[in-house]
């Protein structure tokens, strides 16, 4: 199917525990209305805790505002919850006979139109398909913890399944930001999960013989090797380690290593109640200094910190980021005149100051402030029509002269936010004034007045924009014509106040 970017819609989630509500927070947080059910008692207070997480971590992996935030109800009843819905995520226990009798309910309240993904993580769909009136809509969409911030998700079909549905899923997926990957053939577990089976097997066997705890163990993933996967995955990780002479080179020297006794790869030990107290009592004394909650936190904030350093490199999951922020500036810019307001600059980004962007002395550093400057522009010249294609082939606009203040401090974690007004705009020429502002009270936090001029590919000269930006940019300066002049207008380094 056609690729038509960002959308939204109705979303059932059909078992509100982590993956549950995680799902129902991804989908929420890009503006879809989500109903979850789930006869829980605390189902309700369970999926809240996780919104609360993603509400603080999801908005923070784009540099572009979040649509506004759907909204989530609790349904009493499977036929509650899929009524109207235009995906059914199933993320139910692992129970094969309970999947089955959940997707019935589901299928007697919905056309056959409607897909339907499951959360599994071990199940083929061939199997969750038994029995159903409409398999070629069942599917495995099996995501990864936390659902609101990790984007991929295995989809997998059946000989059953339709392409024509595969391609929908996929679609509806990249729209709220995540990385499908289709696997080829059904299999139990995928393809993730049997490597992460594969590793937990053999930390079992690690753990049993005292020869690490599991503190040790959980280091040397991510001090080590977890890194490099993170961004470059297995393949890429070993082929790099053969050096100039490539992959080719690496198996030569350490193919004949999978014949050794290094591991005990399908050799399970039994998990005896000793061994099961050894586990946990190490694994308890591990995180000993935090709750639950803060741990969640911790790993989310630092999940932020990778997955931005990443889209900054546009490197790996970045680019899956870099993709999702086109997405979300393909639909602000789509009809730039409901975003026009005459009586206030215009709202431009939204974003949490991450601890990276701190100095020495605990504030947010200058070069920090310019970036995102840089981004504000970046985005209003993506809203009056210059593309990729426009800056690759026809002209861009080169920064001429600006003019900053730092006003106030801003510390990691905090919520701020950028404003545009577009004091004049002409043929060859944007005149704009930039704010950064604080999201709690407003306090202005640094101001930049900037004048661009457009520069042709070819000539390398300053001359006229196409007449679509001329037009656009003008609609926006005439209507911030009445406006307040910002007082720092036209000031010079060191002017007096």
């Amino acid at each position: 199917m056609t690729d038509t970017g960002f959308k939204t819609g109705k979303a059932a989630i059909i078992g509100g525990g982590v993956i549950g509500g995680g799902w129902a927070a991804r989908f929420v947080l890009n503006g879809w209305h989500v109903k979850i059910f789930d006869p829980h008692p605390e189902a309700e207070n369970r999926a809240g805790l996780v919104l609360e997480n993603a509400r603080l971590s999801l908005p923070s992996l784009t540099d572009f505002p979040m649509p506004p935030e759907g909204k989530i109800t609790f349904a009493q009843s499977i036929k509650e919850a899929v009524t109207d819905a235009d995906w059914i995520q199933e993320s139910v226990p692992e129970d094969l006979s309970l999947k089955h009798k959940v997707i019935s309910e589901i299928e007697k309240e919905t056309s056959d139109s409607i897909l339907i993904g499951s959360s599994t993580s071990g199940f083929k769909p061939s199997e969750l398909q038994i029995g159903a009136k409409s398999s070629k809509r069942i599917l495995v969409a099996h995501p990864f913890n936390p659902v609101y911030l990790l984007p991929l998700v295995e989809v997998v079909g059946s000989d059953g399944t339709g392409a024509e549905a595969l391609d929908c899923a996929c679609e509806i997926l990249r729209s709220i930001g995540m990385q499908p990957l289709i696997v080829r053939k059904e299999i139990e577990a995928h393809i993730a999960d049997r490597f992460l089976e594969a590793v937990w097997r053999e930390a079992l066997w690690l753990v049993k013989d005292d020869i690490a705890t599991t503190a040790e163990i959980d280091d040397a993933i991510r001090f080590g090797f977890g890194l490099r996967w993170a961004q470059m995955g297995l393949f890429e990780t070993y082929r790099l380690a053969g050096g100039d002479e490539g992959m080719a080179h690496f198996i030569a020297q350490f193919g004949p290593c999978l014949s050794s006794p290094w591991t005990k790869l399908m050799d399970v030990p039994d998990l005896t109640d000793e061994l099961v107290d050894k586990i946990a009592s190490q694994s308890d004394a591990q995180s000993a200094n935090y709750t639950i909650r803060e741990l969640e936190r911790i790993r989310d904030r630092n999940l932020v910190g990778i997955l931005r350093a990443l889209k900054e490199r546009n490197w790996g999951a970045g680019t899956t980021l870099r993709d999702f922020d086109k997405r979300l500036t393909q639909a602000d810019s789509s009809d730039m005149s409901s975003q026009i307001d005459s009586s206030k600059p215009m709202r431009m980004l939204d974003l949490t100051v991450l601890p990276a962007w701190i100095d020495y002395n605990g504030h947010m550093t200058e070069f920090r402030y310019a970036q995102v400057f840089s981004d504000t522009c970046d985005k209003l010249l993506m809203m009056i029509g210059m593309d990729s294609n426009y800056a690759a082939n026809i002209g861009s606009y080169y920064t001429a002269e600006t003019h900053a203040m730092q006003i106030d401090d801003v510390g990691a974690d905090e919520q701020i936010y950028s404003t545009m007004q577009l004091l004049m705009a002409d043929s060859k020429r944007l005149h704009v004034f930039f704010r950064l502002q604080a999201a709690d009270d407003d306090r202005i936090l640094a101001t930049t007045e900037a004048m661009y001029l457009h520069v042709g590919r070819e000539s390398g000269r300053v001359c006229d924009a196409q007449s679509n930006l001329i037009e656009n940019a003008k609609r926006i300066a005439d209507a911030h014509a009445d406006l307040p002049q910002p007082k720092a207008m036209g000031r010079h380094v060191g002017q007096r106040k």
